[in-house]
């Protein structure tokens, strides 16, 4: 006996009930778009308006806080 085919979207639907299931929820993430005209002119623009001795504390604070050996 043949059985009808799950669509798509019930497929997706049971994948994402059985990460739920798991502890798990989804999240949406929106990035900046490279590709957009623009983009490069106001990466400049901000790049410029960085204070490079503020940067440098910041970055040994990534660092720092990223650092996970066990010394």
């Amino acid at each position: 006996m043949s059985t009808k085919p799950k669509s798509a979207t019930s497929k997706m639907q049971a994948y994402r009930e059985r990460l739920r299931a798991q502890g798990l929820k989804p999240v949406q993430i929106w990035v900046p778009d490279v590709d957009a005209p623009g983009f490069d002119k106001e990466l400049r623009r901000q790049a410029a308006r960085l204070d490079p001795v503020h940067e440098e504390e910041v970055m040994r604070f990534i660092e720092a806080a990223a650092d996970f050996s066990e010394e």
